[in-house]
């Protein structure tokens, strides 16, 4: 039984760093995507001030 507990903790685990790998990944691709613009962004901001 002490078994059966302690692979479904490892389950739960892995499942746990799977959503994390992919959320990590997701928003790895929004800055690729998106990084250019932010620093305009950013750029135009410190430049009016």
């Amino acid at each position: 039984m002490q078994y059966l507990l302690r692979r479904e903790e490892g389950q739960g685990l892995v499942e746990y760093g799977l959503i994390i790998f992919l959320v990590a990944i997701v928003v790895i691709a929004i800055l690729v995507l998106l990084g250019p613009q932010i620093g305009k962004i950013f750029s135009n901001i410190s430049t009016q001030v």
